[in-house]
């Protein structure tokens, strides 16, 4: 269970917090009032291939969202570790112009930070002293369309730039100096329902960029762009022109779906293949295997998120694994976890590549992703073929249950499970760390037409009042799938973990508290109050011989959490 402070201690965190609050706003009031005479603008050295290749081994920097291209969220360094992380403090809190949903991942740069907010504003800071560089706000255009709240999971950097992506489907490059617009690409048309809220990925000269919009009845794709000139390298639409796939009965761990097929097949008869307008967001940063030369990625719900009716078949390749090649984006493989999904248990967090045991033991490459299902799933990168699944860590009473008119009940809710969270993972334990929800929900269709970009979820679902919401967080053993400890948390769980070779697992609450956990036992060994919902994932870097862990506290739109507009970093006191 939970460790709770006492009210003395929870009081000393929230002063310490208000003090840091305080002081850093005026310095970063007094450093936006003196820009012009910091025209020179931010230190920040050009980044090289390499150096994003051997990120994994880089306990400096923070370069990628998710620690390296094999998405490990694993932080190499061992300053802060079992034996003296309840000396950490914050060195610096730096506040920012949006209070809103705050899910960005701060990227490092040498002595660089920089991180997103809402609504598409990018700071860049002195990741020592918290101290502003530079600050970008996109000039938004005239439509936004968006689900889940206008969130900002972060930047990619290569070379001399900074890129971002916007909520009004726009690819921005930055002067990594300066914070001037470099150069700008319209990705899709916000007007028929594409939106941007995740981090876009770096490698090889190109900008690796998905869409969100699965509600709005789009046709989902990834792209690549070029990193110099903002020009179109190749396009991947995740709903093939034949989406109907094989008619499975069964989800990837056996389940039946209760499917009607033979309805499904007469709807395919009168109406066709509904690819054109069957959704497939891509909401997280797809994982790089630079030898293999490809990419793995998680493709999200069909469109109309409830309804299968007007959707017969598979839905190819929504809830899936996907595989592409990095120079070309032509498909190499896939794997369904959930053919026909009228749950919206899609497939959102970002795969993690790491090495696995196959059914024989034999250690091969693997790609694992968090289900919102409440499943971590193991599959062979070779091939995309499931290995393994693991035990539920949240409860799945009924599965799968279909809507009804009037509302039906079944567990895991909507939104997981695994929601967007970054799952952690420990290659050494063979350990995965997700953070979960259990929030009971109710699943009601209504059957509508296609709206013509605007939302379209076929129904609803509800949280169910009279039921209780929490949360977890969960260490699975990939090569077995079994369960080594789980951590009930009073609040669902929305933001993400970062596991450390000082054998720790650092994850936040909406509740404001940020704790760090025995990698080994979940044993909590430290906790701080931040004052906001912390929803967004940590990241880790060393300055001077100083190792820091940082992180955004500022609550979640999806299941308001509270609001803040805090980015807290932490040293060894």
């Amino acid at each position: 269970m939970v460790g709770i402070r006492s009210s003395h201690a929870f009081a000393a965190a929230l002063t310490g917090l208000l003090v840091f609050s305080a002081f850093h706003s005026a310095k970063a009031q007094e450093v936006e009032h003196n820009s012009k005479e910091a025209a020179k603008g931010a230190p920040a050295p050009s980044v090289t291939q390499e150096e994003l290749t051997n990120a994994a081994k880089d306990s400096k920097q923070f370069l990628h969202t998710n620690g390296n291209y094999d998405q490990t969220r694993f932080y190499p360094g061992k300053q802060v570790n079992t034996g003296n992380v309840s000396k950490l403090r914050p060195a610096w809190i730096f506040q920012m112009d949006v209070k809103e949903s705050l899910e960005t991942t701060p990227i490092v740069v040498g002595n660089v930070m920089y991180v997103t907010t809402s609504f598409d504003h990018v700071y860049a800071l002195n990741a020592k002293t918290g101290e502003q560089y530079w600050h970008y706000k996109h000039k938004m255009g005239p439509i936004t369309t968006y689900c889940c709240g206008p969130n900002n999971r972060g930047v990619a950097v290569y070379g001399d730039k900074v890129y971002l992506a916007t909520l009004d489907a726009k690819l921005v490059a930055l002067d990594a100096k300066t914070g001037s617009l470099v150069w700008q690409t319209d990705i899709a048309d916000p007007l028929d329902g594409y939106s941007e809220t995740m981090a876009p990925t770096a490698v090889n000269g190109k900008i690796i960029i998905g869409t969100n919009g699965g509600e709005y009845g789009i046709r989902g794709f990834v792209r690549a762009y070029d990193a110099n000139t903002g020009k179109l390298v190749w396009n991947f639409d995740t709903i093939p022109e034949n989406s109907v796939g094989v008619w499975a009965t069964k989800d990837a761990t056996g389940k039946d779906l209760h499917r009607d097929i033979d309805a499904e097949k007469a709807q395919f008869a009168k109406t066709g293949d509904p690819y054109k307008t069957l959704g497939g967001g891509v909401w997280q940063n797809p994982a790089v295997d630079l030898k293999l030369n490809r990419i793995f990625f998680v493709v999200g719900n069909p469109s109309p998120d409830l309804d299968g009716s007007l959707r017969p078949g598979d839905n190819l390749y929504t809830d899936s694994l996907v595989s592409v090649d990095l120079d070309t984006g032509k498909y190499v493989c896939h794997f369904q976890y959930i053919p026909h999904d009228v749950w919206d248990l899609d497939a959102v967090s970002p795969p993690i590549l790491v090495d696995v045991k196959d059914k024989d033991g034999k250690t091969v490459p693997g790609v694992i992703h968090g289900g919102k299902t409440g499943n971590v799933y193991v599959n062979d990168r070779k091939d995309c073929s499931l290995i393994r699944f693991s035990d539920p860590m949240v409860d799945q009473s009924g599965m799968w249950t279909l809507p009804t008119p009037e509302g039906s009940k079944m567990f895991p809710g909507a939104n997981g499970g695994v929601e967007w969270s970054p799952m952690a993972a420990n290659p050494k334990l063979a350990l995965a760390y997700a953070v979960n929800l259990h929030q009971p929900m109710t699943y009601q269709v209504q059957s509508s037409p296609y709206p013509d970009g605007k939302l379209w979820l076929g129904g609803a679902f509800k949280v169910i009042p009279t039921e209780v919401s929490f949360g977890n967080v969960t260490a699975v053993n990939y090569d077995t799938g079994k369960i080594k400890w789980q951590v009930k948390t009073p609040e669902p769980m929305m933001g993400g973990a970062l596991a450390t070779a000082g054998d720790l697992v650092f994850t936040g609450e909406a509740n404001g508290w940020f704790r760090a956990y025995n990698a080994e036992s979940g044993k909590i060994l430290w906790s701080f109050q931040c004052g906001a919902g912390v929803n967004a994932p940590p990241a880790a870097y060393a300055l001077d011989g100083k190792e820091y862990i940082v992180v955004g506290a500022g609550g979640n739109t999806q299941i308001d959490f509270k609001r803040g507009n805090n980015i807290i970093a932490f040293t060894l006191n």
